[in-house]
């Protein structure tokens, strides 16, 4: 817990995301974004924890977050994406979809293009719940039930994927190489168009959704009971494994982007939670002090006919003979943690107590 810094922001955060860095660069990341909610004036801001900034910007400790700039948000944060080194894009409950662009050498930023109403009801605006980015496209979700398709250097809408009508969109998630969207909604549909893959469950509305970086089929949802769902989503329609994880509602859930035997989930519970699938005799002492042993997991399903030639940790079902464990990632909490990223060694959250967590040592 000693590398773990705290930034108190006077604000709500509702979202948190890093930067992106160059793979070819081998380098930490140190800029990321927040997104804010349920406060008076709403705000997207941009923050530092490098090693180069002036000592005068902010009292703090060595290691806090610094806050570069911000700007003001029309309504919540619902979701932030990085679409490149320097443009975010936001959902947001008033359903407009905006990019802001963050102008590195003054420390500002500005909104580059605004979809106003890119979710809409006939009568009111719908909340925009979801965005992933792939550049130049941008996919979105929303509380109207419908899948918008832009892109950043076009005015208007490039295209409505499908457009549900039973049901609310709640969160995406998008692969990069076969252009697949998989999708989660808060109420069981069952007509769907094959242009997108979708996961629903009758037993609970599924609130965030991750897909294995390195073997596609492999999906991780989270949702109103809790539970961590593991889906090879090549079986049908039901999880393949159910690990009790959380006591209130999962908000995000995030595999390592680079070592996917790690994966971290955030809860309404106030906890954040460090999942490993490999068992290690030698534990570095970071984790020796925070496992927690009463986590639960059992197959759902058992795989359909047909060799694999690679079979995932997270399909093993194997949780029991110590395959699985978890650490408690923060100090005690009482308000939800509503969103964390996680990239390289690093790992920042935001939380209802108005409170940045970043921790640079990760043990990935």
């Amino acid at each position: 817990m000693e590398s773990i810094n705290a930034k108190y922001v006077s604000q709500k955060i509702s979202k948190t995301k890093w930067r992106p860095v160059s793979h070819s660069d081998l380098q930490l990341p140190e800029i990321f974004a927040t997104g804010s909610w349920d406060n008076e004036d709403n705000r997207i801001s941009i923050w530092s924890i490098g090693s180069n900034l002036s000592t005068g910007m902010e009292d703090g400790f060595e290691g806090d977050p610094q806050l570069l700039c911000e700007h003001k948000h029309d309504g919540d944060v619902l979701d932030l994406q990085f679409l490149d080194q320097d443009r975010i894009v936001t959902a947001s409950s008033t359903g407009a979809v905006t990019i802001f662009r963050h102008h590195q050498n003054s420390q500002t930023i500005s909104v580059s293009q605004l979809w106003a109403r890119a979710h809409r009801y006939p009568c009111d605006n719908a909340p925009c719940t979801g965005v992933v980015c792939s550049s130049p496209e941008i996919v979105t979700v929303g509380e109207d039930g419908r899948i918008v398709v832009f892109r950043a250097d076009q005015e208007g809408v490039v295209r409505v994927i499908g457009e549900l009508k039973k049901s609310f969109l709640d969160c995406l998630t998008f692969d990069r190489e076969s252009k697949q969207l998989t999708v989660t909604d808060s109420v069981p549909v069952r007509a769907l168009k094959n242009a997108f893959l979708k996961v629903f469950w009758d037993r609970v509305p599924l609130h965030c959704v991750d897909r294995h970086p390195n073997q596609q089929h492999i999906v991780a949802t989270g949702g109103q009971d809790g539970m961590l769902c593991v889906w090879d989503v090549r079986q049908g329609n039901t999880p393949f494994s159910l690990m009790e994880a959380h006591t209130a509602e999962m908000w995000e859930v995030h595999f390592h982007p680079t070592n996917p035997d790690h994966l971290f989930t955030c809860s309404e519970d106030g906890s954040l939670l460090h999942w490993e699938t490999s068992s290690h005799s030698d534990m570095p002492s970071f984790l020796q002090g925070g496992r927690n042993s009463s986590m639960v997991s059992r197959s759902a399903m058992a795989p359909a006919g047909g060799k694999q030639p690679l079979i995932s940790a997270w399909l093993s079902g194997d949780s029991s003979k110590g395959r699985l464990e978890t650490t408690h990632m923060l100090p005690s909490q009482t308000l939800s943690v509503n969103s964390l990223d996680v990239l390289g060694p690093c790992l920042v959250c935001g939380t209802d107590g108005e409170a940045i967590f970043v921790n640079r040592q990760v043990p990935v």
